[in-house]
């Protein structure tokens, strides 16, 4: 438990719609214009699971046009389209829950299409926003799922974020109850989790074939804490 004043600590500026342009990964404020690429890597899911646990989708494309529109202009969720290192759209994540006065922000709306899933641009693409967070103030960046989402909670602890616990029955989400996972990563774990990430997407750590020598949970692994309310 930590109690201590922040005197030197100011709130961050909320985001603003900009490119965030990383080495594989490029995300760009979502626009109409992303939708017929967006279309085309959605449906390469043909069993719709990037849709399960959101209150949102599957669409079809007059649907997913009509919910761009409504939601692109929005400042929280802040929405980004990834493009991918060949140029095609792979999916997209947002910020929300921006708060600069507590210092916390969280990202989410994650629909990562197959040919997007497990690359190097889909890290990038995370780390690209905790990046922008943690540089520009922010204290803590979260990931939240629904608790029964384990491909999305190995995600985050292998992101580095640190598993907080489960709010029980937080929602209904589709007719089914939510109860929601909570993982975060604080600006102290920072210049370990930047570390992780640059050893992990450098080229040295891939083989020919383009596969990982070292996966990117053993070093972020080294920065998740144990949340135990009975530790002191």
């Amino acid at each position: 438990m930590s109690d201590r004043a922040l005197a030197d600590w100011t709130p961050p500026a909320a985001p603003v719609r900009a490119v965030h342009q990383g080495r594989f990964a490029r995300l760009e404020p979502l626009t109409l214009e992303h939708v017929p690429g967006l279309r085309e890597a959605h449906l390469e899911d043909r069993k719709d699971a990037m849709w399960h646990y959101l209150p949102i989708g599957p669409f079809d494309t007059t649907g997913y046009s009509e919910w761009v529109e409504a939601n692109c202009t929005l400042a929280d969720p802040l929405h980004f389209a990834v493009r991918m290192a060949d140029g095609r759209l792979g999916g997209t994540l947002s910020l929300m829950r921006i708060t600069p006065s507590a210092g916390t922000i969280e990202t989410g709306w994650l629909t990562f299409a197959p040919r997007l899933q497990r690359t190097r641009e889909a890290t990038e693409a995370v780390y690209l926003l905790m990046k922008w967070a943690f540089e520009a103030g922010y204290r803590r960046f979260e990931w939240k799922c629904d608790a029964a989402n384990m491909p999305s909670r190995r995600a985050a602890e292998r992101f580095g974020f640190s598993y907080e616990g489960v709010f029980r029955q937080a929602g209904v989400v589709n007719g089914r109850n939510r109860d929601t996972a909570w993982f975060a990563a604080i600006d102290s774990e920072w210049p370990v989790l930047r570390e992780a990430y640059q050893s992990w997407l450098d080229d040295t750590n891939f083989d020919i074939d383009g596969r990982q020598i070292r996966s990117l949970g053993e070093w972020t692994g080294t920065v998740l804490v144990s949340t135990d309310p009975t530790r002191v």
